[in-house]
């Protein structure tokens, strides 16, 4: 049956363009100029991610880029030695941050954090991170932070050159074996790409060291990994193109390019994605980041041969005008469902301007003095919630809370969602 799947999809596939000409090349230089006004919209810490895009990207304004790297270096930095110092795991961070300053070809040797009274290269932090991240394993049967921080690990490592203990490399090829990359009984397709970019850099570095053969360690393990990946992904694919939702999609065709595959493979999935960036579906940076290369036919892998001399500095951002939204006459109804870890739940109800974010819907159903109460967050991708009526969702418990609307899981946080009709939105404090 998945044959029949397969081939059906790439015949499908085949019959649509993936060139980057006319009203696609200007696509992109659109969304390379939204990614570069966000670093002057964004609030707190500068993210990583963002630049990683704009130096993949065909397109610079190489003047924006590198006060966004200095910002980097600065307060991300901080911010990263205040995690370590603290002894808590910051691995996602530290590994997209080693992946930022190579895009930029920035010296990681001379990027270093202070613990103690001993100071240590970026990199030699991350693969103790990775380390300890292994040894959680022993007693708890998965990583300290989670498989996709853990697949970034190894990738920052490997495009920089590091080797990667075999035995953490062994962990994320077991967990995509036992399929162990899920949100409850929900398959994480970011997760699996981020893993499958991880474990192609690190067959790719195998493959370069032996040059015969590729006889690598846990060779064959490897391969079945990446095959099973492979296989997930467009398994996952959906009838618009995208595959797993809209935000998963850039992501899942980056690993597809990092793995080998055609590019009219992806045919469907561009497109989705190219017509959800002219619906500005793609508001978010962080969203923007993860599509921008994977429309460019490039991957997070393509940071290991990235070359920073005579590069493109033509592109320029217009000001635009300040948008200013006046709140709407008209109202919607949203119902609000807490559903604590023990299952007893609390209902809400309020009338909020329609159109508005669920975040300022929740500050305003806290301010009603219902006992509702809540706090937040901040992620790349924005805040998000972390204590609903007192009770803390923490990703040491393995938790979350998670949000649906009517039944249907949340594509987007809490800032983006936007209500624009009568609906229910449940949060709920799940295990995964």
């Amino acid at each position: 049956m998945y044959f029949v799947f397969l081939f059906g999809l790439l015949g499908l596939a085949s019959s649509l363009p993936c060139d980057t000409s006319g009203s696609n090349h200007e696509l992109l230089v659109s969304l390379n100029k939204d990614l570069l006004r966000s670093l002057e919209e964004q609030e707190g810490l500068p993210n990583p991610s963002v630049h990683l895009a704009l130096r993949l990207s065909e397109f610079h304004n190489l003047l924006k880029e590198g006060e966004h790297l200095n910002r980097l270096t600065n307060h991300l930095h901080n911010d990263i030695q205040s995690f370590l110092s603290g002894n808590q795991p910051v691995t996602g961070r530290l590994a997209l941050y080693a992946l930022a300053l190579k895009s930029s070809c920035y010296d990681l040797n001379t990027i270093s954090f202070t613990v103690g009274d001993k100071s240590e290269t970026l990199l030699m932090h991350l693969k103790k991170q990775m380390e300890q991240e292994k040894e959680y394993f022993t007693f708890s049967q998965r990583p300290l932070t989670n498989y996709y921080q853990y697949s970034l690990g190894v990738l920052a490592l490997c495009v920089n050159g590091i080797r990667v203990n075999n035995h953490v490399v062994n962990k994320l090829i077991k967990a995509v074996e036992n399929e162990h990359f899920k949100y409850g009984d929900i398959e994480s397709i970011d997760t699996y790409a981020m893993a499958a970019m991880a474990l192609q850099c690190v067959k790719n570095a195998g493959c370069a060291v032996k040059k015969s053969g590729c006889n690598i360690h846990n060779g064959a393990e490897l391969d079945a990994a990446l095959s099973k990946i492979k296989e997930k992904l467009l398994a996952s694919q959906r009838p618009d193109g995208h595959i797993g939702n809209e935000f998963s999609t850039g992501l899942a065709v980056q690993a597809l390019l990092a793995m080998g595959s055609p590019v009219w493979e992806c045919a469907t999935s561009m497109e989705a994605m190219r017509r959800d960036a002219r619906g500005n579906k793609y508001h978010n940076p962080m969203a923007i980041s993860q599509v921008l290369p994977a429309l460019q036919q490039k991957s997070y892998l393509t940071v290991q041969s990235k070359d920073c001399h005579n590069e493109d500095n033509t592109l320029v951002v217009e000001p635009t005008d300040p948008v200013v939204v006046l709140p709407s006459k008209f109202k919607v109804t949203v119902t609000v469902e807490v559903v604590t870890s023990s299952g007893t739940s609390t209902v809400y109800s309020l009338d909020v301007p329609k159109g508005s974010s669920l975040l300022e819907a929740l500050k305003l159903l806290k301010e009603k003095n219902v006992g509702f109460t809540f706090e937040k967050e901040s992620s790349l991708w924005g805040p998000f919630l972390s204590v609903v009526n007192g009770e803390r969702a923490r990703q040491s418990d393995r938790r979350y809370w998670h949000l649906s609307s009517d039944g249907t899981g949340l594509t987007e946080g809490i800032s983006d969602f936007k209500l624009d009709v009568n609906q229910k939105i449940t949060v709920k404090n799940t295990s995964y």
